[in-house]
């Protein structure tokens, strides 16, 4: 398959994604009674930015225009290995493979065994041939170059395994906030969305805040208590009873408003059903912080030209395009070269 047909076949698969599908609800069924932090609401909001957002055909085009895909380039195995925080969290790894001309070997992740498949199936459905471009595998062996996500733990297997091939291999990332005390209700509102998407389980949810010295909390606990049904899922729930339960032994200051625990720790990264903040003096030294910490951002969320860095505005941090690659590696470009 040439370029171009391999772009018509993705646009298929996201225009079928966008229909009704009984066998993918059923599908989707099955995935929370495996995975119940999967829930149903969740897996069809990752389809849905799938489809339209890495499916769309001429955001195909504009995105591959701007890569030299040779079309007579031999065909490597690419082993992928998939990450389980996200539904189908590993698909733009997938089609950048594709793209690129390369068979995909993946390996998944318990926690995500069923929408992958499936998707793979409509796509060979509606484009034959397609099938040959993909594998699915318990065990990874005969492959060229890897990529691989996982925790900052399972990373350090990773590198040892893999090592001797081309490689990309993630860690642990999150995002993080910057307010400076005049956002809108609208705009706290919106950040909720960065903050529990997901429930919070993706690299790109906000984890921690940076907030001004002598900042005000109530209208921010307010607006994210807007999301306070996340606590009727059980899961969610007995995660945030613990971390209540522990920072009340431990005599830690926090805010609660029944949803969400906001306490003050430097560290970028927090639990499940929890905030970190942490107060800056100035703009200038907490671009230099930020600076210094980047292997452990993936993104920053905060008002237009509030810094000189690369912003996401409030409440998209879960919607990246094509363009946007986990950890700042081009996919794209380093696949086109192995």
């Amino acid at each position: 398959m040439n370029i171009k047909e391999r772009i018509i076949a993705l646009s298929r698969l996201g225009e079928h994604l966008l229909q009704p599908d009984d066998y993918l609800d059923a599908i989707i069924h099955r995935t929370e009674y495996n995975n119940a932090w999967f829930t149903k609401e969740n897996q069809r909001l990752a389809i849905q930015a799938i489809a339209t957002k890495f499916l769309d055909k001429n955001k195909l085009e504009k995105w591959t225009a701007t890569y030299p895909i040779a079309e007579a380039a031999p065909m490597k195995t690419v082993g992928m290995v998939m990450a389980g925080n996200l539904p189908l969290v590993g698909f733009h790894d997938l089609v950048c493979t594709f793209v690129a001309g390369h068979k995909a070997k993946i390996k998944l992740s318990d926690k995500d065994r069923y929408l992958l498949p499936y998707l793979l199936q409509l796509l060979e459905k509606y484009t034959p041939g397609t099938g040959a471009y993909f594998e699915i595998v318990e065990q990874l062996s005969g492959y060229d170059a890897v990529i691989a996500t996982g925790s900052n733990n399972s990373a350090r297997y990773f590198e040892a395994y893999f090592g001797k091939y081309p490689h990309i291999i993630r860690k642990n990332r999150n995002a993080v906030a910057v307010l400076d005390g005049s956002e809108t209700a609208d705009e706290l509102l919106a950040l909720g969305k960065d903050v529990f998407q997901f429930f919070g389980l993706g690299c790109r949810n906000v984890s921690k805040l940076y907030l001004p010295q002598g900042y005000h909390f109530q209208a921010l606990m307010e607006s994210l208590h807007e999301y306070n049904s996340l606590a009727n899922h059980s899961k969610y729930r007995n995660n945030f009873d613990y971390n209540l339960a522990l920072l009340m032994l431990n005599q830690v200051p926090y805010f609660n408003n029944g949803c969400i625990i906001v306490a003050e720790n430097k560290a970028i990264a927090s639990r499940i059903a929890m905030l970190h903040y942490e107060f800056y003096e100035d703009i200038t030294s907490l671009v230099n912080e930020l600076a210094n910490r980047r292997e452990e951002i993936q993104c920053i969320v905060a008002k237009p030209k509030l810094l000189s860095l690369p912003t996401i505005a409030f409440g998209k941090t879960q919607e990246p395009g094509l363009m946007e690659y986990p950890d700042g590696v081009d996919v794209m470009g380093w696949l086109i070269n192995i």
